[in-house]
């Protein structure tokens, strides 16, 4: 070991600021479900103008003496740009009164596309638990660290516990309406020629819904597992399916799978993806498989980027026996399902509208 200078110091420090950031991350994410669970950016959002710290707790009717550790929580959540501050008049001179930003109009329980089910849902604590058996999962024989720790898997749970599985879809549909409310408006093209369109683990039928919407001449379908299927509203405007994606898909001009191939293997999503090539018309005809996915990219992805998709990778390893796969990954599925080509836009921030034709 080298010898204790000044330079060799300061790079300790350095070292022991980057462990420390990165070990107290989970104390944003914490803090951040806190605020969801409060409902602060409703309440600063129907306030209508920058609240002060007193005017929020009085609005969450909180005791006065938590409104130190209010504004030390706010504080935080100022510096990672949740809220913002803005100075203003109040009757005690010149103050300071929050605001909401845009990742917080985002986290609005009342919001037409809100992703406050999707925070809540990831948050969980019966969810959070199950990171304890990552390292252990490593020296055993299980599939998944999910499985590690419940004996089953997620998707068993979820077709056993009701919570969870009403927790899950709730978070999936507010990820849907999200970014299907994107992909309708600026990107509609990809649904052009279409008669029929199938959304395969649709879920609650969100996307289903938005598309039957903007498109009223597409006869969308919702398929998901019967246990899924059984909490999508009744609508006049799509039809429901149930069954098992891996036996049998109902036909269509085309297929969406919206962050469906992630949660499973390299040969699971070929065995997948041809029942899709099964029922869809030839590639002349139209017929394409649409996937809402992720693709990672090391030579153009921003750090932030990365590393969010890097999280996810190691996400989904933790629950299922899928992952985040680059564009040579992808291609070698649709290869090996026998499709001919496909085409990536990447234009969904941190994912991609895929499309793969027959």
């Amino acid at each position: 070991m080298a010898p204790y200078s000044g330079e060799r110091g300061h790079e300790l420090l350095q070292a022991q600021a980057h462990v420390w950031n990165h070990l107290y991350h989970y104390v944003n994410s914490m803090s951040l479900k806190c605020a969801v669970e409060l409902g602060i950016p409703d309440i600063i959002h129907n306030h209508g103008r920058p609240m002060t710290l007193s005017e929020l707790v009085a609005a969450l009717k909180i005791n006065s003496s938590k409104t130190p550790y209010m504004s030390r929580l706010m504080r935080l959540l100022v510096h990672l740009g949740f809220f913002d501050v803005e100075k203003i008049n109040g009757n005690n001179g010149v103050e300071e009164g929050y605001v909401i930003t845009p990742p917080s109009s985002l986290l609005r329980k009342e919001a037409t596309v809100s992703l406050s089910a999707f925070v809540l849902e990831e948050l969980d604590s019966s969810l959070l638990t199950n990171w304890n058996f990552l390292s252990s999962w490593f020296q055993g024989n299980e599939t998944t660290a999910f499985e590690k720790a419940n004996g089953l898997s997620f998707l068993e749970v979820a077709a056993e516990i009701p919570e969870i599985n009403c927790l899950f879809n709730d978070s999936m549909a507010s990820d849907a309406q999200f970014i299907i409310s994107i992909v309708v408006k600026e990107y509609g093209q990809v649904f052009d020629g279409l008669r029929s369109l199938v959304d395969v683990g649709g879920g609650t039928g969100a996307v289903a819904r938005a598309i039957a919407d903007a498109f009223p001449h597409v006869k969308c379908t919702v398929f998901d597992q019967p246990h899924v299927i059984a909490h999508v509203p009744k609508s006049t405007k799509i039809d429901v399916v149930g069954g098992n994606m891996f036996e049998s898909i109902p036909p269509a001009d085309a297929l969406l799978l919206k962050s469906v191939l992630h949660g499973w293997s390299d040969n699971d999503c070929v065995k997948i993806l041809k029942r899709c090539k099964e029922v869809i018309p030839t590639k002349e005809d139209g017929g394409k498989v649409i996937l809402l996915e992720t693709v990672v990219n090391g030579d153009t992805d921003d750090y932030k980027s990365m590393e969010t998709k890097l999280c996810f990778d190691v996400m989904m390893m933790l629950a299922s026996t899928g992952k985040e796969r680059e564009e040579h990954v992808w291609q070698k599925i649709f290869i090996d399902a026998g499709f001919s080509d496909y085409k990536i836009l990447p234009v969904l921030g941190l994912r991609s509208i895929i499309e793969v034709y027959p």
